[in-house]
C-alpha cells in the first residue's frame, strides 16, 4: 500500500470542483482529509483558492496515480499547457508518494510547494503533523512551526452546507 499526500486546490466555481476533487481521490483509495483553506492567488491577481490536503493510501503505482489526477483535472475544464499561475478549475498535485525523492514518471518529489506555500504546509501539519519531509527528515508539524511567509490562510467551514 502507497502513502501518498496530494494537495487540492481551486479558484474557479470553487466548492463545486473541490467536492468533484475530492470524490475523485476517494475513489483511488482510502482517504484522509485536512481541513479546507481559503487562501490569496500567488503569482498572478485572482480569485482566492480553496486548498485542502489528502492523504490516500492506494495500490495504484506513482505512474497510475499521475495519470489518473490528470484525467480528472482534464475532466474538470483543466487544459493540459495552462499557465502556472492562472486561474484553476481544479489543481491536483502529488505533494509526496512514500518517502520518494526525486523525479518520478514527470514529478519530482517531495513537491517544493511543500515548503514554499502556507496553503500546502498547513494542511499537511494538520492531518500528518508527525510523518517527517522525505528530504528534510523534519515532521510537518516543525515545518509548519518553522513557516515564515507573509501568506495569508483562513480555514473554512467544510463541508460548504455547514457555510450558511
Amino acid at each position: 500500500m502507497n502513502r501518498v499526500y496530494l494537495g487540492l486546490g481551486s479558484n474557479v466555481d470553487r466548492v463545486k470542483h473541490i467536492q468533484l476533487a475530492i470524490a475523485a481521490v476517494m475513489q483511488l483509495g482510502q482517504v484522509k482529509l485536512s481541513p479546507v483553506y481559503e487562501s490569496e492567488s500567488i503569482g498572478f491577481a485572482g480569485e482566492p483558492f480553496y486548498n485542502l490536503v489528502a492523504e490516500l493510501h492506494t495500490q495504484l503505482s506513482l505512474t497510475q496515480l499521475v495519470d489518473s489526477v490528470r484525467a480528472t483535472e482534464r475532466l474538470h475544464g483543466r487544459q493540459k499547457n495552462e499557465q502556472r499561475f492562472a486561474p484553476k478549475t481544479l489543481d491536483i498535485d502529488i505533494l509526496s508518494f512514500n518517502d520518494a525523492c526525486g523525479e518520478f514518471s514527470g514529478v519530482c518529489l517531495p513537491r517544493d510547494e511543500i515548503l514554499e506555500n502556507a496553503f500546502v504546509l498547513k494542511p499537511l501539519a494538520d492531518i500528518a503533523p508527525d510523518q517527517l519531509h522525505p528530504l528534510l527528515k523534519l515532521s510537518y508539524a516543525e515545518l509548519w512551526r518553522r513557516y515564515d511567509k507573509p501568506q495569508a490562510l483562513q480555514q473554512i467551514p467544510w463541508p460548504p452546507e455547514a457555510m450558511g
